[in-house]
């Protein structure tokens, strides 16, 4: 009978709410998505390894608490993403009263014909506040729907639907910038 059901048993009990070995197994599942995820709403690798060290700790102290283990995966991503915004706040408030540095660059391939490209769309996105980057980097990045968004923001569906329509508005208006500037 266990063998038949395979997977589905393994998943459910892989991620036994209040365990040590639960908590163990759904983040050695999520690491890589959650540090690909800080490093694009955030734009640097490093800055991005801290942020999901801190809220792999934050997760740790609050797994107990957790009621719906077959919710574990977003509930994670959700408090990596909420660390990011918190960061992403305070990088505001610090640029304010400090001029900004440059972008870091993401690639570490050599340049190329798409590098422009990149470079274009990583500093437009750097423009988005801190809500709209992460609904932009969640939608178009990560493939979520409107609704897991919402369950990984905390935010109405609604909500998710406005932020999406304005971040593009201004990515559009911020990527036309730069090729105006470009062409020059």
């Amino acid at each position: 009978m266990n063998a038949m059901l395979g997977g589905v048993v393994t998943s459910e009990l892989r991620w036994q709410v209040g365990s040590a070995e639960g908590f163990e197994a759904l983040v050695q599942s999520r690491l890589d998505g959650c540090y690909r995820l800080a490093a694009v709403l955030l734009g640097d690798r490093a800055e991005a390894e801290d942020a999901v060290h801190d809220a792999v700790v934050r997760a740790q102290r609050s797994w107990a608490g957790l009621r719906d283990g077959g919710a574990a995966a977003a509930w994670l991503d959700r408090i990596v993403v909420n660390e990011c915004r918190d960061r992403l706040r305070r990088r505001r408030v610090g640029r304010a009263i400090v001029a900004a540095q440059p972008p870091v660059d993401l690639t570490s391939s050599p340049v190329d014909a798409g590098s422009a490209e990149r470079s274009a769309l990583r500093d437009a996105i750097g423009v988005l506040s801190p809500d709209h980057r992460v609904v932009v980097v969640l939608r178009y990045l990560q493939d979520l729907s409107v609704d897991e968004i919402a369950a990984r923001t905390g935010t109405p569906a609604g909500t998710v639907k406005s932020r999406l329509h304005h971040a593009l508005r201004e990515l559009r208006a911020a990527y036309d910038a730069a090729e105006r500037h470009d062409d020059r």
